[in-house]
């Protein structure tokens, strides 16, 4: 698995030889083998690509994201076939029970709300006891809505009483452009493992087709959130996206060992899917957060 996120944000062309990728801009010409790519964020819409690369990016799983004019991640590369067995994983993904799903969701809402209270922990302790009290109350399903009851707390605490995630501004922008990497991240990890990204667990929108990626990013968000935070953004430039796409490379804990994020997301959610077909939420790894 390759490491490093490449991310391109000015006028070029790239290309693919000798399983290179080939940066050729009107200053410089940059290679980087493949082998080392995970992603590649496509961050300037002045950017051409040759099939040929396309082709071996798809080949070798490398996550391809494009953004729009503003910088925001819009689409991305997903390749039909992300594994061997992949109709075989597909007839699996479509047997998942609804108590598989409730009780795994349960967990993944309980994760999410330990990596709250860790981002809270060192300078907002009455709310990150308030959310302590929501993660004993989680039921399976999360049919009590701790995690939307948690989120108000949350987010007024980092970021005032009168912060909406709705608001325009600068903390959202580079929030949101934190999060979509992340969900990019878990789309790949999906389709490599051979399941299809509409069908979730929890998400059901019609309209979103990364229903599965957007359940299975949940215990990953605190992540971002405690990178903007440092941040503290007055402005959604070059610099704060930098910052965001470097988050890919963070050091998590999980299973006792430390890993780069990239590593992480993988293990945890094969644990996920073998949890979802053993109906086992023993066999969940999730992030421990230091």
């Amino acid at each position: 698995m390759g490491y490093r996120i490449v991310v391109i944000a000015s006028r070029s062309k790239l290309d693919c030889k000798m399983d290179y990728l080939v940066v050729r801009t009107s200053e410089k010409t940059s290679r980087i083998h493949l082998d080392e790519i995970a992603v590649l964020i496509i961050e300037s819409t002045a950017v051409s690509l040759t099939a040929y690369l396309l082709a071996e990016l798809t080949a070798r799983k490398i996550k391809v994201i494009f953004c729009d004019e503003k910088h925001y991640p819009s689409s991305e590369l997903v390749p039909y076939y992300g594994s061997h067995d992949t109709s075989r994983r597909i007839r699996d993904q479509l047997k998942w029970t609804e108590q598989a799903r409730d009780f795994v969701w349960a967990e993944i809402v309980r994760g999410k709300l330990r990596g709250q209270v860790w981002v809270l922990s060192a300078d907002h302790a009455e709310a990150a006891e308030k959310l302590e009290g929501y993660l004993r109350e989680i039921v399976p399903g999360d049919a009590t809505n701790r995690e939307g009851h948690a989120a108000k707390v949350y987010f007024n605490a980092l970021f005032g009483k009168g912060f909406s995630r709705s608001d325009e501004c600068p903390v959202n922008a580079s929030l949101d452009y934190g999060y979509s990497l992340l969900i990019s991240a878990f789309a790949r990890e999906i389709v490599a493992c051979g399941y299809i990204t509409p069908l979730g667990i929890h998400h059901g929108n019609t309209f979103n087709a990364f229903n599965l990626a957007c359940d299975l990013v949940e215990p990953f968000r605190p992540y971002v959130d405690a990178a903007v935070v440092k941040m503290a953004p007055r402005q959604f430039g070059k610099e704060e996206r930098a910052t965001l796409a470097n988050t890919l490379n963070h050091i998590v804990r999980i299973v006792g060992q430390e890993h780069r994020m990239l590593s992480a997301i993988h293990i945890y959610s094969v644990s996920i899917f073998n949890a979802l077909a053993e109906n086992d939420t023993e066999r969940l790894k999730m992030p421990a957060y230091e």
